[in-house]
């Protein structure tokens, strides 16, 4: 079975496994206060151009979601987010669970549009009922986003300035933020995020690490008591060298924009190979999550060579699939799997 699921379907990249293994019986202090743990902070400071920015290392996604949020929001408020966002969307209701509601708004290829983020904003401010509904705290948003698209750098910088207008932070969520930076038709640098948002996060599962996301506070705004509330959220690692150690890592010698490229690359084989045989795609993602759209036949046809993420039902009859590459996919199981969706859709 050929198997483009997800980007966190492997375990780690061979450099981080060999380090790991280097330094498994230095004894270190605990919970992000180790040597690595500091190293890896510098490196990231110095990626993003922000000698200035609070570095925190989180268990994963979710808990690095839910943390920020609940944390940076006050009790009465909410987080605004296009209405496929992850935190809307795939995060199994863990905003909510912390007490605050997700506000959604329209999306639009899974990203959110400043001009209707500042409708939005400003119809709450203008309602004379507001004292009684959820305040709008914060801006959420990812990039890639859900569909794998990417801001520009006009459009971060605009959501930027709103949100700024309204004395509200905006969090950019990185989960795949690696794959984002290396798209080749992107203008978008992290030092850009640095300078656009309030916190954002690097993300590791999915870039190569077996786990650990890297928050990163810019404007001197990290919640107070921010580990106190990351132990209380359960994304606080008593071995917290396991989390530094791999960003470290990952931030030696281009290492985690390396492995951006080559999933990158991946996939614009995989996008080339389907051109080439007239497949189109459900849309045009320039990142490492690429979408297929099937009818509900082929899909259930191709379920027996490929394991694929079902992603969403447009109609009655079709299916959206996803294909994802990783820092692991090669280019024999891309041109193998370009081979097998061929001859599924020929069959049908």
């Amino acid at each position: 079975m050929l198997s483009f699921q997800n980007d966190y379907q492997e375990g780690a990249h061979e450099k981080i496994l060999a380090r790991l293994i280097e330094t498994n019986l230095e004894p270190l202090s605990g919970y992000g206060s180790d040597l690595y743990c500091e190293s890896a902070k510098k490196k990231i400071q110095t990626a993003c151009d922000c000698p200035e920015a609070d570095v925190w290392f989180l268990t994963g996604g979710t808990q690095t979601n839910q943390t920020i949020i609940d944390t940076m929001l006050e009790p009465y408020e909410g987080v605004v987010s296009a209405e496929t966002g992850h935190v809307a969307s795939h995060e199994a209701g863990a905003i909510e669970y912390s007490g605050h509601k997700v506000l959604t708004i329209p999306q639009h290829e899974g990203k959110i549009d400043a001009a209707e983020l500042e409708t939005f904003l400003r119809k709450f401010w203008e309602d004379g009922n507001h004292e009684h509904m959820v305040f709008p705290g914060m801006v959420y948003i990812s990039h890639p986003t859900e569909y794998g698209t990417l801001y520009t750098k006009v459009e971060l910088e605009n959501l930027s300035a709103i949100c700024d207008a309204y004395q509200i932070p905006l969090f950019l969520d990185g989960a795949r933020l690696g794959y984002g930076l290396a798209a080749s038709d992107t203008d978008v640098t992290l030092p850009d995020i640095a300078r656009c948002c309030h916190v954002f996060y690097i993300g590791g599962t999915k870039v190569g690490a077996l786990c650990g996301e890297a928050v990163v506070f810019t404007r001197h705004n990290t919640p107070k008591h921010f580990l106190t509330r990351i132990k209380q959220h359960g994304a606080l690692l008593a071995k917290g060298r396991l989390i530094g150690i791999q960003f470290d890592t990952l931030f030696t010698d281009n290492l985690y924009f390396e492995i951006g490229k080559h999933a990158i690359a991946m996939a614009e084989l995989l996008k080339k190979g389907l051109a080439d045989n007239d497949i189109p795609l459900y849309l045009n993602s320039p990142t490492n999550q690429q979408f297929l759209l099937l009818t509900d036949e082929q899909a259930e046809r191709l379920k027996h060579d490929v394991v694929y993420s079902f992603w969403e039902k447009p109609d009655e009859d079709h299916t959206v699939i996803r294909l994802v590459t990783d820092w692991a996919t090669t280019e024999a199981q891309v041109l193998e799997l370009v081979q097998v969706i061929c001859t599924c859709l020929k069959n049908s």
